[in-house]
């Protein structure tokens, strides 16, 4: 159970957490159009800041754009918004969920024109998938069910309706004890986690999925830029299921994930088990670098 803040930002003022409600008749609540991001508060040496403020908020512009909902604020009032959501709230560390949704009015698939509203929570939250995660990776499995099809639900945008398919992925692999899945695209490929983008690393290489059917991690451009300036070689190119296994390091990215190690992959061991150097040493620079203690990105922080 998540922990209720005070105060939860909604269409321009703040309202009681609890007071924080829609209409039954929502048209995002039925058919699944919305755009969202997650974004996280760090509690560093210097005080409280959002990593890569942003970089999340031009993400979603970009996916409300896709979707042909228009924000009525403009990125300033958004991101003056969030930070305000965290100071009012008094949080020194917390999860940010910004929130674009179409609201009451006609029903049926075409929303018409029914209001586009906004609203911004925050609350305290840990690791995602736990604190041993983080240390010493986590048990995945390829799910049956398949990522979207680019053409199906445009993939670059960060909207509700496409996490149903995630929703479906993680219940399936929970249901047989795995901590996460991990989903192929519809020609077979490794695409995505349920909420992360996928690295392995092979023979000193790093390599990712390209930007073809997946959603834009911001946690992932991040690491991409980390590895380069560490010059590690890097490539963002398809890869099958196969190439995990035989994989010397594997690890998970996102907003929430932050740097997950993966240790096995459908019943089989990656590398020795255990987090490899580049994942550790990646891993290590991001939580530096987050809590302020890394001078030369301190610009991907805004402090609170």
């Amino acid at each position: 159970m998540l922990e209720p803040s005070k105060k939860i930002w909604m269409d321009g003022a703040f309202v009681n957490w609890e007071d924080a409600s829609v209409h039954v008749l929502t048209h995002s609540l039925h058919y699944g159009l919305a755009a969202f991001e997650g974004i996280r508060c760090y509690k560093g040496r210097n005080g409280s800041a959002i990593f890569r403020l942003q970089d999340h908020v031009d993400r979603l512009f970009e996916s409300a754009h896709i979707a042909l909902m228009t924000i009525p604020y403009d990125k300033k009032q958004v991101t003056d918004a969030i930070i305000e959501t965290v100071r009012v709230n008094r949080l020194e560390a917390c999860y940010i969920r910004p929130l674009v949704y179409i609201g009451h009015g006609v029903m049926g698939l075409y929303p018409g024109e029914n209001p586009i509203r906004m609203a911004i929570a925050a609350w305290r939250w840990g690791t995602y998938l736990g604190e041993d995660a983080l240390a010493n990776g986590i048990r995945a499995k390829v799910s049956s069910f398949t990522r979207h099809h680019v053409n199906i639900a445009m993939t670059r945008a960060k909207i509700s309706g496409h996490y149903v398919n995630s929703i479906l992925a993680k219940q399936e692999v929970k249901a047989d004890g795995y901590d996460e899945a991990i989903l192929l695209d519809p020609d077979g490929y490794v695409a995505e986690g349920t909420g992360e983008n996928v690295f392995i690393v092979r023979k000193g290489v790093l390599k990712t999925t390209p930007l073809t059917s997946i959603l834009e991690g911001v946690t992932r451009q991040s690491v991409l830029q980390l590895a380069r300036e560490r010059n590690v070689s890097v490539i963002e190119e398809r890869f099958t299921r196969d190439a995990m296994y035989v994989a010397d390091e594997a690890f998970l990215t996102g907003t929430a994930a932050e740097i997950t190690p993966v240790r096995e992959i459908d019943g089989r061991r990656i590398g020795t088990g255990t987090p490899g150097p580049v994942t550790k040493d990646l891993q290590k620079t991001f939580f530096e670098i987050v809590r302020g203690e890394d001078r030369a990105h301190s610009a991907w922080l805004t402090r609170v």
